[in-house]
């Protein structure tokens, strides 16, 4: 020993060193999140591409479609004098809504694939109906005698007209109008379809309306409070609705033959009057500021919006995300297994040997994205668990050669899959359950070092 020099000593030190190998063992962990994170990022760009997918077939059917008004809009002019005395002119709309809506309709699902990817697709049978109560334009800033009521226009949002499978008659009272593409209020509904109706000078009576609406659409239907009672009643064959918005349904049922979903709201839930005015145009090229005010845009009334969304019963790239945000901790828990292994049982492990079970690991993750995408996320996770144990159990039984500590690996990572796998199953106790996992993890490793002198750890200097 006298003779050893002092690269033998160093080479001696750093096989037996604890301290050393932990050091190579933190770097090694370390480096190993480099692919975890790159298999985060190839999750997310498969979800991208089965999003564009989904876009791309929408864009076609019709995609996710809102159901706004009707409005009645009534053009005004107003002429002004400006301090020169020159005549200013100005223009728009003001905006009544109805005293009532009620909306019954039949959700159709219908699954569509584009390659290996799944779209959500629904036709939609709507039947609206209600009543416009005498139009109150002395509730308005505008003067009467600023209001072109016989070019009056009555309007309906949709959000994306494609979807639109008919021609859609409207009855208003006793007469039977034509609805055609387009509207010119996009201050209030930003795309749908109107027809212009003339309507008396003299304070008008009410007006009853009626119509179809045979509508394509995609993944999610919603409809916006326009009347002072607005009543939606919904049912769908579709069994893993997800009911969103502004409100929530009054009544809703969801069973194995499908949900229904029923919404009443009143004016005082939202935040915008019943009849108010556009935004307007002048023929000054320093208009001032608008007398009438601005009441009415398209923001405020989507944001009370209310609906529905028609869920896939599995994401299974939002589980796999979540399942691979656990790869840090997999790869933790099973280097220390080994290491321990190495303490414990006077075994000795090269930092290769490491890095080709952590790359197993890592490549688990790949494997479970790629089969989920043409199997169940349980049967993928099923698959990728057996072929990652094996591979890793079968390597162990090379560079341990120890059957009872081959089987003990077995275990550890048996274990751990069917521990992380319980945590992909919760939602609201995942937090919890993962916690006490942890603490009886370290628990339990503090149980087996406890006798551990870590200061007399020799390896082969004690051989």
């Amino acid at each position: 020993m006298q003779n050893e020099s002092f690269l033998d000593r160093l080479n001696r030190w750093a096989r037996n060193s604890v301290t050393l190998k932990l050091i190579v063992i933190g770097i090694l962990i370390l480096l190993l999140l480099i692919p975890a994170a790159m298999v985060t990022s190839l999750i997310r760009e498969r979800e991208g591409i089965r999003d564009e997918a989904v876009r791309e077939v929408s864009a076609k059917w019709g995609g996710d479609q809102t159901i706004a008004g009707p409005v009645i809009s009534v053009p005004y002019s107003s002429t002004r004098l400006n301090e020169e005395g020159k005549p200013i002119i100005s223009r728009g709309y003001v905006h009544f809504l109805p005293d009532s809506i009620n909306i019954k309709g039949q959700v159709d699902p219908q699954k569509r694939y584009r390659g290996i990817y799944l779209v959500v697709l629904y036709n939609t049978q709507l039947e609206l109906s209600g009543r416009f109560d005498a139009l109150n334009a002395e509730a308005l800033n505008v003067p009467e005698e600023d209001l072109q009521w016989e070019d009056a226009l009555f309007t309906v949002g949709i959000s994306d007209m494609k979807g639109v499978e008919e021609a859609v008659p409207v009855r208003i009272n006793d007469t039977t109008y034509q609805f055609g593409p387009g509207t010119v209020t996009n201050d209030i509904l930003a795309s749908g379809a109107s027809f212009p109706i003339a309507l008396p000078r003299q304070k008008a009576s009410a007006i009853d309306f009626s119509f179809q609406l045979n509508l394509n659409g995609s993944s999610s239907l919603y409809f916006t409070p326009f009347g002072k009672s607005t009543t939606v009643n919904i049912q769908s064959s579709w069994t893993d609705p997800s009911f969103e918005g502004a409100f929530l349904p009054d009544d809703r049922t969801v069973s194995a033959d499908g949900f229904s979903g029923s919404w009443q709201v009143l004016q005082l839930n939202r935040n915008y009057p019943q009849q108010g005015v556009g935004p307007y145009i002048s023929n000054s090229p320093s208009p001032p500021t608008d007398p009438y005010g601005y009441q009415y845009d398209a923001f405020r009334a989507a944001t009370n919006a209310f609906g529905f969304r028609l869920l896939l019963p599995i994401d299974e790239y939002q589980k796999t995300m979540r399942s691979a945000k656990y790869a840090a901790y997999f790869v933790l828990i099973t280097f220390l297994a080994f290491f321990f292994i190495e303490v414990l049982n006077r075994k000795r492990l090269h930092p290769i040997q490491y890095i080709l079970v952590g790359a197993a690991i890592i490549l688990f993750y790949i494997l479970l994205l790629s089969i989920s995408e043409h199997f169940s996320f349980d049967t993928a996770y099923l698959i990728a668990c057996v072929i990652t144990l094996a591979l890793i159990t079968g390597y162990c039984s090379y560079i341990l050669h120890n059957r009872r500590l081959t089987w003990m690996m077995f275990g550890i990572l048996a274990l751990l899959y069917g521990f992380f796998y319980s945590l992909l199953q919760l939602q609201d106790y995942a937090l919890l359950l993962g916690s006490l996992g942890l603490l009886l993890i370290l628990a339990t490793i503090m149980y087996l070092t406890r006798n551990i002198d870590w200061y007399d750890l020799k390896g082969e200097e004690g051989a």
